[in-house]
C-alpha cells in the first residue's frame, strides 16, 4: 500500500512516500481503506518524537475516513463496505489502509438521519471535533450561560470550539490569534470578539467588564497559559489540551489557585482512549452529530495529495494555517 512514513524524528522532510504491507486487523479492530486523513498538530508532535522514537517505518495520522475493508474477531455493528470516520489512537492514517479499535469507528450511515456527513468532511472530524467537544463538556464542564475564551481560535479545534460552545449554551465566546488575518478568519465562526494574543488579558477584562471568563481553552502553553489564569472569573477554569508552543513545563504555585478561586484541568484524547473509551465515543458521536445536522461547520481550507504531507506539516508547524487541512489518500 502507499503510505507516508518516517523512521527518524525531525522536520517535515523526514516524512517520505513509501510502499508498505497493509495492516491486518486484530481482535476488536477494523481495517479501513482510507479516503481522507486529517492533518493535526498531534501528528507534528509524533514526527518530532514527542510520543517516543519511531520503530522502523512509522505512519502517523490520527483521524481518517474511508470504507471498511475487513473486520477483526469480535467486531459487531459494522460491515465490509460501510463508510466510516475513525479516530486512530496509534496513528496510521497517512496510508491507503489503516486499522482502528472498533469503539472509535463511526458509521456515516448513523449520521445520515441527521443530515449526512461526506467522506471529505468525515476525514477532518474525529480528532478535532472530539477534542473540541471533550475539552468543553468533559474537562471544562461548560454550563449554559457561561463565557469562554479560546486560544488558537483560527485553527481546526478553535473554529469548531466556538460553534460547539454555542451549542452547549455559552453566553459569550471570545478568541485569541497571532495575526490580524487570523482574527478576520476566526470571526466567521461565531466569536463575540477575537483578540491578538499579545496583550489579550487587558482586552478580555475590558470585554467582560472586568469579570473575566468562566473557561479558557489553551492548546499553547508557556506565557499564554500563565496569563490565562489572570482572566478567570470566580470558579473559572483553564482547560489545557495541547502544548503547541513547546515551552518547558510550567511550575504553578497552588496558593494563587486557592486564593483566587481558580482551577486547572486537562484533556488528552490519547489517555481517554486507553482509560475511558466509551466516554470518548460518546463525545465523538455528540460532536459529529452536530456537524451532520448543520449546527456546526468544519471549514476545510486546504486539501493535499498524500505525497504532499510534508508541505502540510510545514505550514501547520509554522503556524501559517487556518481552519482544517486534509490529505486525499484514496485513488
Amino acid at each position: 500500500m502507499r503510505a507516508v512514513a518516517f523512521k527518524e524524528v525531525g522536520g517535515p522532510e523526514v516524512l517520505r512516500a513509501v510502499e508498505l504491507a497493509a495492516p491486518v486487523p486484530g481482535p476488536g479492530e477494523v481495517l479501513i481503506r482510507v479516503a481522507y486523513a486529517g492533518v493535526n498538530f498531534g501528528e507534528v508532535q509524533h514526527r518530532l518524537g514527542d510520543f517516543g522514537l519511531p520503530e522502523g517505518e512509522t505512519v502517523t495520522g490520527l483521524e481518517a475516513s474511508g470504507t471498511v475493508a475487513a473486520l477483526g474477531a469480535g467486531v459487531a455493528g459494522l460491515a465490509v463496505g460501510d463508510q466510516v470516520a475513525a479516530y486512530l489512537p496509534d496513528g496510521g492514517g497517512y496510508a491507503e489502509y489503516a486499522t482502528a479499535p472498533a469503539p472509535f469507528v463511526f458509521p456515516l450511515a448513523e449520521l445520515t438521519e441527521l443530515g449526512g456527513l461526506d467522506l471529505r468532511t468525515a476525514g477532518a472530524a474525529p480528532l478535532v471535533l472530539t477534542t473540541a467537544y471533550g475539552v468543553l463538556a468533559g474537562a471544562g464542564h461548560l454550563a449554559a450561560g457561561e463565557t469562554v475564551l479560546v486560544h488558537a481560535a483560527a485553527g481546526g479545534v478553535g473554529s469548531a470550539a466556538a460553534q460547539l460552545a454555542r451549542s452547549l449554551g455559552a453566553a459569550a465566546v471570545y478568541g485569541t490569534v497571532s495575526t490580524e488575518e487570523k482574527a478576520e478568519y476566526a470571526s466567521r465562526f461565531g466569536y463575540d470578539a477575537v483578540f491578538l494574543r499579545d496583550g489579550f488579558p487587558e482586552a478580555v477584562r475590558e470585554a467582560t467588564g472586568g469579570r473575566g471568563v468562566d473557561l479558557v481553552l489553551d492548546p499553547i502553553g508557556g506565557p499564554t497559559r500563565l496569563a490565562s489564569f489572570e482572566v478567570l472569573a470566580p470558579f473559572g477554569r483553564v482547560a489545557v489540551y495541547g502544548e503547541a508552543a513547546r515551552h518547558p513545563d510550567l511550575h504553578l504555585p497552588v496558593l494563587p489557585v486557592w486564593k483566587n478561586n481558580r482551577a486547572l484541568t486537562g484533556y488528552n484524547i490519547g489517555d481517554l482512549s486507553r482509560r475511558a473509551p466509551e466516554t470518548l465515543r460518546r463525545h465523538a458521536l455528540a460532536a459529529m452529530g452536530l456537524v451532520a445536522s448543520g449546527a456546526v461547520r468544519i471549514d476545510i481550507t486546504a486539501e493535499y495529495d498524500l505525497a504532499d504531507a510534508p508541505k502540510a506539516h510545514r505550514l501547520l508547524e509554522a503556524g501559517e494555517n487556518t481552519g482544517k487541512a486534509v490529505l486525499r489518500v484514496g485513488r
